[in-house]
């Protein structure tokens, strides 16, 4: 006997069910049942999915929910009273019960949301059509009365349902598990229905598809619950009957009821739901009287195209692109598409908020006189074609970035115009991937932490897709693992089991769906999930942005991109201060100095080019158009950066460019004769075979998403066209094959012209307003540390100054200040440092501050500032690191406040909770004593502990840095510092120098340790990579914030470029004999040293020698020249001027990890590690790479000589501290060490030297 299972959980019950639909639906087809339903809990997430496999598997698909009914009301929430709930089973016998469906499960989520997703009986009376209910499981309110033994209300429960769906449609659930309960249910369940002549069917309630799944399934309940799999007490099934039982096991458990076996089929006959497409869902887009959308489209291009091209509007080229495209896209029906979005970006522009059309629309004329995008393709010879196909009708996918501070506001229009009820985000599901499987099921099964990191950090990134557990097996320790120790197979098999299981919802970061109906017509809703940013937007799909697309839904991308907000602002200030405007239509893209500006490497900042792969391209490059930047950005991805050293030789005549058939010449010039871009393919096609532009699409797609069969039928039909074209056919054949491999690497123009475009419009920006941009970009990061200190070291290199945080001047973000209100001479203007930039200073706290200052004035002296400001507001916390930072220095040194922080609090809020009670006198002051501050006399906070709060509060340090006086003395020896790295080749010899900050040691494939280390030196940070010989040698000397000194070989494989350590050095070899002539500084430079210099850590200043006096950081440079240097000896190079006497010292190394350092935040080796250590750091795919490698042999050229910097960038920095003629700061000696009169050095502008600096107020001096 036949049967269908009615009652099936899929893996969308998330954490609950583990049927995958995919293989259910097969394994129900494996079975011979004719037919299967999906009844999740409260969701309809996994509907579409499951109709789609049961249709193609010739299977039945029945649409179901198991809903919860609410206790009372769907809206009451009594935490006592409304807790629990009842479980229904609701199935769509039609279109209407489908569509009832979507109500009931969005409404639940939307309004009934209380622990679970609830319903009540009204709601359900309300809509009950078309639906067939049961009496559901033991957990439904009729079982549940009859198990309570409350028969009374179980009939009354009865009566009501009954009085709802009626005979027909309302059947008793009969089920039969391991539960002692349940046969006396059955009993009680089969005399109700006899008393109503009701009909029975028999389910079985499934969570996973084959008894063994069962611990599978066992092990999701723990993961949901956060319970161990040890615990007795933890919720769990009661048996492992919960699987797809045979139609014969059913019909053995239900003999005596043979009706509730045929019933089910009788249930699968009556519901017939079709979901197939059903046409596009389009808003209505209301257009003006006597327009249709197709005409006002038309109109609205006709306008754009006399705006966007002038004279040449008329031309032919112009007119039949546009009539051409116009046809294609009103044939497909999308003109109120168009509309749509144009209305969107009209609406932006008039409330400027800046945005950007990105990937392949740029290649519509239409879009772009529109003003959807800013790309000309007829310019940039960009495809139609590739961003809507004439031979296949799909949606267009036009994706906007708008300015991220202000996508909000684009998303609240959108709701308003079109209703909330037709607006909605899109779901997203995540899964268990490869490392989550392990670490969730180590959980629960309670394996030590430590052996999961040792399994979970060996599985291996994978390029382009997932990463399996099969991958893992191919790493040998891993195979190893799984070989030797038996829990963890066992660990291993089972979490291979699990990969890919559904784990949780999300919210897609950008895609909304805008509707004609509302939503619910056509899918159900979810409310925001939790991961959800706080939109205007309330409402979420239940459905996955791919199935949307199959339903007809109009998706929009509604994406933030910072770099449109940096723009703005900077813009705005441009026009602000320089009376010019510039928006997204009219930034030049031509000016030399934007390239200049990429090709000399000052790319920080710069959208799509900033990093140090791509600004070591383009200083070899040295970009002339932005034909150069848009293939940039197409070739810098994994793949086709391997052609980027032959494009740029060739594009310098340094490498020959060469086509396989003259006719391919035209099509590639451009690039070069390197095929870059998908439309390249396309128009060869076009022009080698004959293809006609929608086939050449269709060619494209099957190459790049590699179908073999589709691949295959076109290698045919291009060699024949080509040979029929007259080209030899060994020739197609070989170009064919060039272009299948062209599938790894092919890009689409369209997309990088649009990002090329923007790339050259903020490197304009940057080269002619560098303080605007700058400014603007340091706001735009105020809340990464590392990214504002490297744009401040940047914007100083560049000759702005940064100016450190003042109450008496700083905004919220970073803002331009003239000279003359910088109280500068040279007429520069400068960047003050924001106060958003500190961490844990709240914005709230920060604009009490800044609108009392900017009603009354500066503040006079502390208790001015404690009387005006309301430091309730502001916050004990926020005020402790306005001083920490400096801040407040004005007012006082920071020992001195911070002693004083309690009272300055408590003042100024007893001075405002008088005025809130009306004690003020007729002048407005306060009545009674009034109180001041009086800061005690006290010395300042020790430098180093300064220096740290510096660090560790604004991302840099302000006053000074434990690197400052070996400045000088670096500037001689090293090679590079970290920002020339990128100016190195590969497996060049170097030396560079800097203070450790992080320390992650490693295990490599053969079980040998090894390391990579995080050096910083005085402009950002060098990594180092310590292969196991280097490592053992030298990992004692690893200690953190020792000084090293560093030979190795730079890597510029992997970005940024990574330093193979061959040697590591503790101790520096001063050069004591210099010029010994006066000089007109000499009274402010110490003699030469007698001593050598040992270098320790910048943290633990003092190992056994005490430190003398501090002294000033050595900036001034001495006047007359050094006399000429002998050679140097050994093979540390030398600038050739530098005298050869040296001595030296070696102090033995201090070991790593020291106990009593007071900095030890890193893991240590891995034979002492801590519980997490590993969770807290895993290696990037480079560094994996890297560790994958055979270690290198040493290196045995010598060193390269230290770089040459720009001796300008150098002089702004010094010119800014002489400048201001203030007292020298007192330099941290983290080891017995004299300054020293060297040579002029040009360095590179620090990433950490003082900001600049200005005049204290002189009557309120610090």
């Amino acid at each position: 006997m036949s049967f269908a299972h009615l009652h099936v959980h899929t893996e969308y019950s998330m954490l609950d069910g583990f049927s995958n639909i995919k293989k259910l639906v097969k394994r129900v087809k494996e079975l011979d049942m004719p037919a299967v339903a999906i009844t999740d809990h409260g969701t309809m997430f996994g509907v579409i999915d499951f109709y789609k496999a049961a249709r193609e598997a010739g299977v039945k698909p029945i649409i179901g929910v198991e809903a919860y009914m609410a206790a009372r009301g769907m809206t009451d929430r009594d935490s006592k009273l409304d807790r629990s709930s009842y479980h229904l089973l609701l199935l769509a016998e039609n279109e209407t019960g489908y569509k009832n469906l979507l109500k009931i499960s969005s409404a639940a989520q939307l309004e009934g949301f209380y622990y679970y997703p609830r319903i009540d009986r009204d709601f359900l009376a309300a809509h009950s059509e078309g639906l067939i209910c049961t009496s559901g499981c033991m957990s439904a309110e009729i079982p549940r009365a009859l198990l309570n033994d409350n028969p009374e209300e179980a009939v009354r429960r009865m009566n009501w349902y009954y009085d709802v769906f009626g005979p027909d449609r309302f059947f008793v659930e009969l089920q039969q598990h391991n539960i002692k309960e349940i046969t006396d249910l059955n009993r009680k369940l089969v005399e109700m229905g006899t008393r109503y002549s009701a009909k029975y069917i028999a389910t079985n309630d499934v969570h996973y598809i084959n008894p063994e799944d069962a611990r599978l399934q066992d092990i999701l309940l723990a993961i949901q619950t956060q319970s161990l799999l040890s615990d007795p007490e933890r919720m769990r099934m009661t048996d492992d009957s919960y699987y797809l039982r045979t139609p014969q096991e059913m019909s053995r458990l239900f003999a005596e009821v043979p009706e509730a076996l045929s019933n089910t089929l009788l249930i699968a006959e009556r519901c017939n739901v079709d979901l197939g497409f059903k046409g596009y869902h389009l808003p209505d887009f209301a257009v003006p009287e006597g327009f249709t959308a197709e005409t006002y489209l038309r109109h609205l291009c006709e306008e754009g195209a006399r705006k966007r091209y002038g004279n040449r509007a008329a031309s032919q080229q112009v007119r039949e692109r546009i009539e051409y495209e116009l046809g294609v896209v009103h044939k497909m029906g999308f003109d109120a598409y168009f509309l749509i979005v144009w209305d969107l970006c009209r609406h932006a522009r008039e409330h400027n908020i800046w945005y950007n059309a990105r990937g392949s629309a740029a290649g519509s004329i239409a879009a772009f006189v529109l003003e959807i995008t800013l790309v000309d393709p007829l310019q940039h010879d960009l495809l139609f074609e590739r961003f809507l196909n004439p031979g296949r009708i799909s949606m267009p996918d036009i994706d906007l970035d708008f300015r991220d501070d202000r996508r909000a506001e684009m998303l609240e229009y959108c709701t308003h115009k079109y209703g909330s009820d037709k607006v909605a985000q899109i779901i997203t599901f995540g899964t268990m991937g490869t490392k989550a499987a392990l670490r969730d099921v180590a959980r629960v099964m309670d394996i030590p932490l430590p052996e999961v990191d040792r399994v979970a950090k060996l599985v291996p990134f994978v390029s382009g897709r997932q990463t399996t557990m099969q991958d893992a097996m191919a790493i040998p320790e891993f195979k190893e693992i799984y070989g030797s120790q038996s829990y963890l197979r066992e660990l291993i098999d089972t979490a291979a089991k699990m990969e890919g299981t559904v784990r949780n919802a999300g919210t897609h970061a950008a895609g909304v769906v805008i509707s004609d109906k509302p939503i619910m017509e056509y899918l159900p809703l979810h409310r925001p999930t939790s991961n959800s940013e706080e939109t205007p937007i309330k409402t979420v799909t239940q459905f996955e942005m791919g199935i949307l697309d199959s339903l007809g839904m109009l998706k929009v991308d509604f994406l933030g991109l910072i770099t449109l907000s940096v723009m703005a602002k900077a813009c705005d200030m441009i026009e602000k201060r320089h009376g010019i405007k510039f928006d997204l239509s009219n930034i030049p893209l031509d000016d030399p100095k934007s390239f200049e500006l990429m090709g000399n490497g000052h790319t920080a900042g710069v959208f799509q080019v900033e990093g140090g792969g791509m600004t070591r391209y383009l200083i070899q490059m040295k970009p002339k158009s932005l034909d150069n930047i848009i293939a940039m950005v197409a070739l810098y991805r994994p793949g086709p950066m391997a052609f980027i050293p032959d494009y740029i030789a060739r594009m310098h005549g340094e490498a020959e460019v060469e086509y396989r058939h003259p006719a391919l010449e035209p099509i590639f010039r451009d690039t070069y004769g390197i095929p870059v871009y998908q439309e390249q393919l396309m128009r060869a096609a076009v022009e080698l075979a004959g293809y006609t532009p929608s086939e050449s699409d269709e060619l494209r797609k099957a190459i790049s998403k590699k179908k073999k069969e589709e691949i295959e039928k076109h290698r045919a039909k291009f060699v024949v066209g080509a040979v029929k074209n007259g080209m030899e056919r060994e020739i197609a054949e070989a170009i064919y094959s060039d272009w299948e491999e062209f599938a790894r690497y092919g890009f689409n123009k369209s997309h990088a012209a649009d990002y090329g475009v923007i790339a050259v419009q903020t490197a304009y920006l940057k080269a002619h307003y560098p303080a605007e941009y700058m400014a603007a970009l340091m706001s735009a990061s105020a809340g990464q540390t590392e990214k504002v200190a490297w744009y401040v070291a940047d914007a100083r290199s560049m000759g702005v100054p940064v100016l450190a945080p003042d109450i008496n001047a700083s905004d919220w973000d970073f803002a331009i200040e003239d000279a003359e209100e910088a109280d500068e001479a040279d007429g520069k203007p400068n960047i003050r440092f924001g106060l958003g930039a500190v961490k844990n200073v709240g914005q709230a706290a920060v604009e009490l501050i800044i609108e009392e200052r900017s009603k009354n004035g500066r503040f006079k002296n502390l208790n001015d500032f404690a009387r005006r400001v309301d430091l309730r507001g502001v916050g004990k916390r926020a005020l402790e690191y306005l001083i920490k930072v400096g801040a407040m220095d004005v007012f006082g040194n920071r020992a001195a406040l911070l002693a004083s922080l309690d009272r300055i609090v408590s003042i100024s809020s007893n001075h405002f909770r008088a005025a809130e009670a009306g004690q003020m006198s007729l002048f407005g002051e306060l009545t009674g004593v009034s109180e001041d501050i009086q800061l005690p006399d006290v010395s300042n906070v020790d430098k180093r502990e300064m220096l740290n709060w510096e660090r560790e509060l604004i991302g840099l340090y302000v006053s000074d840095h434990p690197l400052m006086p070996y400045q000088q003395t670096f500037a001689q020896i090293v090679s590079y510092f970290s920002g020339q790295l990128n100016e190195a080749q590969h497996e060049e010899k170097v030396r560079v120098a800097g203070l450790i900050t992080a320390v992650r040691p490693y295990t490599t494939k053969t079980n040998k340790p090894m390391g990579f280390v995080t050096l910083e030196d005085i402009q950002g940070n060098i990594e180092l990579v310590l292969f196991p010989k280097t490592w053992q040698k030298t990992h004692e000397q690893l200690a953190m914030g020792r000084i090293i000194i560093v030979e190795g070989k730079v890597d510029t494989g992997s970005t940024p470029p990574k330093i193979l350590v061959d040697e590591i050095r503790t101790e520096i070899k001063i050069l004591e004999s210099l010029d010994s002539s006066p000089s007109t500084n000499a009274s402010t430079v110490p003699a030469a040293p007698t001593v050598p210099v040992s270098l320790g850590s910048a943290n633990n200043p003092s190992h056994s020698k005490p430190s003398p006096d501090p002294v000033a950081p050595a900036v001034a440079t001495a006047t007359q020249p050094p006399r000429q240097a002998d050679p140097p000896k050994k093979d540390i190079p030398v600038k050739p001027n530098i005298p050869p006497s040296v001595r030296q010292v070696a102090e033995k190394s201090a070991p790593a990890y020291m106990a009593d350092s007071g900095f030890d935040d890193m893991p240590p080796p891995p034979d002492n590690f801590p519980d997490d250590w590993d969770t807290q750091w895993q290696p990037s795919f480079d560094e994996a790479s890297l560790a994958a490698r055979p270690e290198p042999k040493r290196n045995h050229q010598p060193v390269s000589e230290p770089r040459h910097a720009l001796s300008r960038r150098m002089e702004s920095i010094e010119s800014e501290i002489k400048r201001n003629e203030r007292e020298p700061i007192e330099a941290i000696i983290v080891q017995p060490i004299e300054s020293f009169p060297t040579q002029s050095v040009d360095i590179l502008p620090s990433l950490y030297v003082p900001l600049a600096q200005e005049e204290k107020d002189k009557d309120h001096p610090p």
